[in-house]
């Protein structure tokens, strides 16, 4: 069993554009904080912390699940 090449080149370009999403997003989330009501702002605060780990905890198994062919 090979790894996937095609997989393996998604993660990778993943891995570069995580972080420019990540800065965007939380730019963003940091204008429009002030002018949003409390209910709103906790609901995007928990919302963004919670696709950031989901997305870091994807990347990490993919690469490890890729390369050990799991």
């Amino acid at each position: 069993v090979l790894a996937s090449l095609p997989l393996q080149m998604m993660l990778y370009f993943n891995v570069y554009y995580f972080p420019v999403w990540f800065l965007a997003e939380g730019m963003m989330l940091q204008l429009k904080y002030q002018l949003l009501p409390q209910h709103y702002q906790f609901l995007l605060v928990t919302a963004f912390l919670i696709l950031s780990l989901a997305e870091g905890s994807r990347l990490y198994l993919g690469y490890v699940g890729n390369l050990q062919e799991k």
